[in-house]
């Protein structure tokens, strides 16, 4: 497996590009992205768990019924989502697409990303898709990439190279996700590219099987998005075997495709709004996969622990006190923490009792810019990680005045 500086570009046969359309005042920002495959591909999705949805994601739900997509078009500034005319918008940007691109409109996934309940006027857009079209290209991932930001501060892109039946295969994928960020499913946008040859069917169970351990173990800030989805298209173009069951390709293939929602869910983790450090919790020792799981959870989403590693205090209460409330079937008597990083490891905890410990140590330890929070609940077999942030002034800041 080895790691590309790309992303949905490094899949052979997709080009992609950005530009601002109008939708956002400040003209500096990309505003409109798109990803184009030069033949129809697989696809398939996992969409929020939100009950208000945003209108594109029930166009872009109808689209891919058939389990077959050749473009992405995504705008960010205005989420088209409570608003009495959103199906109809989301149609016309698909038409309008599909007829600069000469394909199907029906083969367009169609998303949004921005503030929720403003109207979304279709002028821009329209006069934005020729220029967006015709900016296509094999290195404009970035430009798609900066396309879909809202806060976030870093664009988030990510490709693997790997083989499969000795043909060289490529995953990659762009991301945005800063704040409304939680589990469950989804809580982001993320839009995934793949040359491999895979069937429908096996493309969505390799996606709703990672986004388990994946971008529902991520939280930032408690809210679950309305608009966001998780999106995979794979064209087919290395000419591998097609993979139609499970065997030997389809573990490579899903072991390419976690390592991509691996490095974008710390990304996205790691640029939560007004955040300063990326917070990995590892559980191990849980008697059941349910159980680490959500143990890792609770203690990532805990507003309190993630204050503490704003200020750097190794306040491990607050993570025992995150296990107790979290429903998990645990043992608090056999109960490890640690905290970890770059500087070393502390233990702080041991058996659901705290041990004498250096604070200036401790301090250096989590002033560092990534923390891994070690948390032991038992002598069983089994394992979770979870993602989010440390929660600073600024995500109030970001969030007080955020539509207007």
């Amino acid at each position: 497996m080895k790691l590309l500086n790309a992303s949905v570009c490094a899949s052979k046969g997709f080009k992609a590009s950005g530009v601002h359309c109008g939708i956002r005042k400040n003209r500096t920002k990309k505003d409109l992205a798109l990803i184009y495959s030069e033949v129809p591909a697989t696809c398939c999705a996992v969409y929020t768990t939100n009950l208000v949805k945003g209108a594109p994601l029930t166009v872009t739900k109808n689209h891919i019924a058939n389990g077959v997509a050749q473009a992405v078009i995504c705008n960010s500034g205005n989420a088209n989502t409570c608003n009495a005319n959103g199906i109809e918008i989301a149609e016309q940007t698909c038409s309008l697409l599909a007829k600069e691109l000469n394909i199907n409109a029906n083969d367009i996934v169609v998303a949004s990303t921005g503030v929720i309940g403003q109207p979304l006027d279709i002028e821009p857009i329209a006069n934005g898709i020729p220029s967006l079209v015709s900016a296509l290209s094999e290195n404009g991932e970035h430009d798609a990439s900066e396309g879909i930001m809202t806060t976030d501060t870093v664009a988030k892109e990510v490709a693997v190279e790997f083989e499969i039946g000795g043909k060289t295969c490529r995953i990659g994928g762009i991301a945005k996700g800063s704040g409304m960020i939680h589990p469950n499913m989804a809580t982001m946008l993320v839009f995934i590219t793949s040359d491999v040859a895979i069937s429908q069917a096996m493309l969505q169970k390799a996606l709703s099987s990672d986004i388990e351990n994946t971008f529902n173990m991520v939280s930032v800030d408690g809210d679950t998005s309305t608009n966001d989805m998780v999106t995979v298209l794979a064209n087919g173009m290395a000419k591998n075997k097609l993979i139609d069951s499970e065997g030997e390709d389809f573990d490579i293939f899903m072991k390419a495709l976690n390592t991509v929602t691996v490095h974008l869910c710390k990304m996205i983790a790691g640029d939560g709004e007004g955040a300063t450090k990326l917070l990995e919790c590892s559980v191990s020792g849980a008697k059941d996969l349910k159980t680490a799981k959500i143990v890792a959870k609770s203690v990532i989403c805990s507003s309190l622990l993630k204050a503490a590693m704003f200020g750097a205090d190794a306040n491990w209460g607050r993570v025992l006190c995150a296990i107790g409330y979290s429903g998990a079937d645990v043992d608090v008597n056999t109960i490890d923490v640690s905290f970890k990083s770059n500087k070393g490891t502390i233990d702080v905890c041991k058996n659901g009792a705290g041990v004498d410990f250096s604070e200036e140590i401790a301090k250096e330890i989590l002033l560092e810019k990534e923390i891994e929070i070690l948390v032991k609940v038992g002598e069983g077999e089994y394992s979770s990680k979870a993602w989010g942030c440390d929660l600073t002034y600024d995500y109030v800041k970001i969030n007080g005045d955020y539509r207007t």
